[in-house]
């Protein structure tokens, strides 16, 4: 993408409702505009972001053995009357009437709509397990939205739920979900841990949270330090296996992490000493095992080998797709913008032109753009007629990973800089060199 065709409207000052890092860089770098009060639009370079963590989300997914599809933002309420959590939900749900006056609700989560789904179509344990999912838009009805995305009242979430026959079964899709969650977040650049958490009004009796460590994180975490070095890295793991999967996820839970909600402060002296640590932690998704909770009355039940019938048991699974966009931005940035990892970055690489309108330069970053779109990647080509100062601090607060800077100097020497927006090195290199060396970083990456 060219810079003078692409609709990218940052802004040179802070805007004063912003209160976090990531709403302020978010609002400075065009990549959302509020509508009104925890309502957003996704501007161009938000919306690619955006969509590019739900692809990662959908293939590690499907990965894990889940199958999409897509359910409605509105709900009839008669659905949450039968499992009970119709009047218990509280003001968060925004409530509505239909033309015909039926009560209706927007959804803030899928419990209820999934089960009739299953039990519309699902009678015999022959067809378990099973475990379906969707990327939708959510809302509730926060009564003081902040923090930009990371608490609006509209927000992209997927939301997965098992279907089991035995209590056995479902904690296996429980611990399937954790390892495709770890994988999912290290696809990210973040470090997400598992911590034990309360279930809250979903319910249930096994639940934990992931949360990702930032000064402005909303709970307080307590934790050993050493369990940020886990990594799942490149390990190929069979979901089937329920003794490998089980494995995994013992050795990212044993280590002592929870939420202040749980926290037990007798275990959490007894870590080692210079282990133990107190921060702060934003919530980025959670797994539930909540048994026979809805199933039993709304009666989504199967029929055994032996011929009884039995309510299935069942576990959701969310992760909070936007805002996981604000999480990556207050786990990664610094004092001039945005540090975007490879695997969600809007754009590959940025190229700056700094001497526009130069013969030499202007063919060189043509030659480099259509290069970098032969090998498969999406560069972002600065072509504006603009001081080289202006073109850097656009560069630095968008945060794209890579900046390949062409400039008459160089090029006479027949180089390009390369440069590492996390790190801040460069390192001269032929133009060809340069477009080898992001293909190979992005390959690593795919």
């Amino acid at each position: 993408m060219r810079l003078t065709r692409y609709f990218l409207p940052v802004l040179k000052e802070n805007p004063a409702e912003a209160q976090i890092v990531s709403h302020r860089y978010m609002l400075r770098a065009g990549m959302i505009k509020q509508q009104t009060a925890g309502i957003y639009s996704w501007l161009p370079m938000g919306y690619k972001v955006l969509r590019r963590i739900e692809e990662i989300v959908h293939q590690e997914q499907i990965r894990a053995g889940h199958i999409p599809l897509l359910m409605p933002t509105l709900q009839p309420a008669d659905l949450w009357r039968e499992s009970g959590r119709y009047d218990d939900y509280g003001q968060e749900m925004l409530r509505i009437k239909d033309r015909h006056d039926r009560d209706m609700l927007y959804g803030p989560t899928n419990e209820e709509m999934i089960t009739d789904i299953f039990r519309s179509h699902v009678s015999s344990y022959k067809d378990l397990p099973l475990t379906l999912y969707h990327i939708q838009w959510k809302f509730r009805d926060e009564v003081r939205p902040r923090f930009g995305v990371m608490r609006g009242r509209e927000f992209l979430m997927k939301d997965g739920y098992n279907f089991d026959l035995t209590k056995e079964d479902a904690l296996h899709a429980y611990n399937r979900h954790m390892v495709s969650y770890l994988r999912t977040y290290e696809r990210m650049g973040l470090t997400a841990i598992p911590m034990r958490a309360a279930s809250g009004p979903i319910g249930g009796d096994n639940t934990h949270e992931f949360l990702v460590l930032a000064s402005t994180g909303e709970s307080e975490v307590f934790y050993d330090d050493r369990v940020t070095a886990l990594k799942l890295g490149q390990r190929e793991i069979d979901y089937d296996d329920r003794a490998e999967v089980s494995a995994v996820c013992e050795e990212f839970t044993t280590l002592y992490a929870r939420t202040d909600e749980t926290h037990d402060d007798a275990v959490f002296q007894a870590i080692p000493e210079g282990h133990g640590k107190v921060g702060r932690g934003i919530e980025v998704g959670q797994i539930f095992y909540f048994g026979t909770k809805y199933s039993e009355p709304m009666g989504a039940n199967v029929v055994t080998a032996d011929g009884a019938r039995v309510p299935v048991h069942m576990g959701s699974h969310g992760i909070g797709v936007s805002r996981l966009v604000g999480a990556i931005i207050e786990a990664s940035h610094d004092d001039k913008g945005i540090i975007w990892p490879e695997g969600v970055t809007p754009f590959s690489a940025g190229i700056v032109n700094l001497k526009q309108g130069d013969g030499a330069t202007d063919a060189a970053c043509e030659a480099i753009y259509a290069a970098l779109k032969a090998k498969g990647l999406d560069p972002l080509y600065d072509d504006r007629d603009e001081r080289a100062g202006a073109k850097f601090a656009t560069m630095d607060l968008i945060g794209l990973p890579w900046r390949v800077t062409v400039g008459p100097r160089g090029l006479a020497a027949g180089k390009v800089e390369l440069t590492s927006r996390r790190t801040g090195v460069s390192e001269e290199m032929s133009p060809e060199d340069a477009v080898a060396r992001l293909a190979e970083i992005y390959e690593a990456h795919r």
